[in-house]
């Protein structure tokens, strides 16, 4: 009898411990400005700037409201900004783009998002379509 106590405690320990949570840890800081340090220990692959240095420089970058040329095989150009361009995004997991399409035929290749969520604005323009995550086709066309 106390092996079958035994077993039964331990099944139940096995089963409760089994369950898992997984997430991001919260940040530590309201902001990690990356500066690029050769010497150290890091975590995410950027040291912070020390919080009095910081300036609004570190949370500016000026090339999104320039077209890019759009004359390549797809017609569209992306303009990425991520923590390499604004400092300022270091440990907030938040990145940019802005896509610009010829006027007739651009195209956004395929593409995929791990682990990220995608917000997409349309400025100008009049069609769009996607996939959605059961393959399913999704059209809209606004008013220009």
């Amino acid at each position: 009898m106390e092996g079958l106590k035994f077993v039964l405690v331990f099944v139940l320990l096995a089963l409760a411990s089994s369950f898992a949570s997984a997430s991001d840890p919260s940040p530590l800081q309201d902001f990690c400005v990356a500066i690029n340090e050769t010497d150290g220990v890091f975590v995410n692959g950027k040291f912070c700037k020390d919080p009095a240095q910081v300036t609004e420089k570190d949370f500016f970058f000026p090339g999104l409201n320039t077209p890019g040329d759009t004359s390549g095989p797809v017609g569209s150009n992306v303009t990425t900004v991520n923590v390499a361009q604004i400092a300022g995004l270091n440990t907030l997991g938040i990145s940019f783009a802005r896509i610009d399409y010829a006027p007739y035929g651009g195209l956004n290749p395929p593409h995929t998002h791990p682990r990220a969520s995608e917000i997409l604005v349309v400025v100008e323009g009049i069609f769009l379509d996607f996939l959605d995550f059961f393959n399913f086709f999704v059209g809209w066309i606004g008013q220009p």
